[in-house]
């Protein structure tokens, strides 16, 4: 008989240990101490709540307005923002959408026919196995290597390359999250040069995760893939990490490029976004106001960052067992501690046994156990608590 459902979406859909081991927890009303916070609404950030709410209630989200790219006074604030960053992006070059997945299934349409690839690094989020696999796009891994320091490794991304072509299998682009999540890694001068060579010799297009961007560590600007012009390129971004509003479901996509291929594919995006229909009214009379306020929310989220990672290397200064790695941006650390166990299982007994909760490395694609992931944005007391609980685990154990 013929499955009812389509082979997309055919998932294993079954809760892990993890999973059925955090809701038991929850159940028993146990104490949590988690460090894997993600959303900025829920960590105690302040918002200037009146002027956002001022913003929101205009008339002229009563007017329906159709842009297929997005209101013009919208993307111009997106505009604005790139020019801050010393790059020229037109508004005539960005669409507007209702997330970053909403972007990342607009390119792989656009890029990709059914069977086609993308190659994705690895350690990275796991969110492009089911945005590829709505697609019908295939994903191949790259590594990011750590040797004093994260770098992409070109050799496997050579390789993937000739594996794909071995199986006559096309490769359409090369996507870099920058910073990298959960690495905090940032793509270097360097490695983009490479990076563009790859694509210019494999007629490929590079599709640039940048929602992090603005959360460097260092005091050094940090490039943006929307300055490139060398090769076709998909800068993604938004105000889910940008100004810590993720309910408002607001992102962009920048097209940077060749002028003729960049003007193609421009047109082809703007059927495909119409195709959906624009980002609500709302919210787009809002985006300028949005983006305005990102600048105190960031330095909030920085500070916490810069204090967390502070007090977790003081913390690790006083044992032995385990290091954290390089960090140079975004909202994550990645812990090293001693692989005697898969990751899922490390933090499975950490969470019944203290309470603290943390990401295990093989969520993120970790070729090798010993690594677990934290979140920096995590309140300070919680942070500090919860890491002091896992190093004495480890040092137990």
């Amino acid at each position: 008989m013929r499955p009812f459902f389509a082979r997309r979406t055919s998932w294993d859909l079954a809760p892990n240990r993890y999973t059925l081991a955090l809701e038991a927890h929850r159940k028993a009303g146990k104490e949590l101490l988690d460090l894997t916070a993600s959303n900025p609404t829920t960590v105690g950030l302040r918002y200037d709540e009146d002027r956002l709410l001022r913003a929101i209630a205009n008339r002229e989200s009563l007017i329906y307005d159709p842009q297929p790219k997005g209101l013009l006074k919208a993307r111009e604030a997106v505009t604005a923002y790139y020019a801050e960053k010393g790059c020229t992006v037109p508004a005539g070059d960005i669409l507007l959408t209702t997330s970053t997945s909403e972007a990342y299934s607009f390119v792989f349409r656009l890029l990709c026919d059914p069977g086609d690839a993308v190659l994705v690094p690895a350690p990275s989020y796991p969110l492009f196995d089911f945005l590829a696999d709505l697609q019908d796009v295939k994903l191949a891994r790259y590594e990011l290597v750590y040797d004093h320091g994260w770098q992409l490794d070109f050799h496997s991304l050579e390789s993937a390359l000739r594996k794909l072509a071995s199986e006559a299998t096309a490769c359409r682009a090369v996507l870099v999250v920058h910073p990298n999540n959960p690495t905090g890694s940032y793509v270097t001068e360097r490695e983009l040069g490479e990076l563009k060579r790859v694509c210019a010799d494999g007629a490929m297009a590079i599709i640039a995760d940048e929602v992090f961007l603005d959360y460097a560590l260092a005091d050094a600007r940090p490039l943006t893939f929307a300055s490139n012009h060398a090769t076709l390129t998909f800068t993604l971004s938004g105000l889910s990490k940008i100004s810590a509003l993720p309910q408002m479901k607001a992102a962009w996509l920048a097209v940077s490029g060749p002028e003729e291929l960049k003007g193609d594919a421009l047109q082809r995006l703007e059927v495909i976004a119409d195709t959906f229909l624009s980002m609500n009214a709302p919210v787009q009379h809002t985006f300028p106001e949005m983006l305005c306020q990102r600048g105190e929310i960031q330095r909030q989220l920085i500070e916490r960052i810069r204090s967390n990672l502070a007090d977790l290397d003081g913390q690790l200064a006083r044992q032995e067992l385990s290091h954290r790695l390089e960090v140079q941006g975004g909202w994550y650390v990645v812990l090293r501690i001693p692989a005697k166990e898969p990751d899922e299982d490390v933090a499975v007994r950490l969470l019944e046994k203290t309470g603290v909760l943390v990401q295990p490395g093989h969520f993120y694609d970790f070729a090798r156990e010993g690594h677990v992931i934290l979140s920096l944005i995590t309140p300070a007391e919680t942070f500090s608590a919860g890491v002091r609980r896992l190093l004495q685990f480890v040092t137990e154990e």
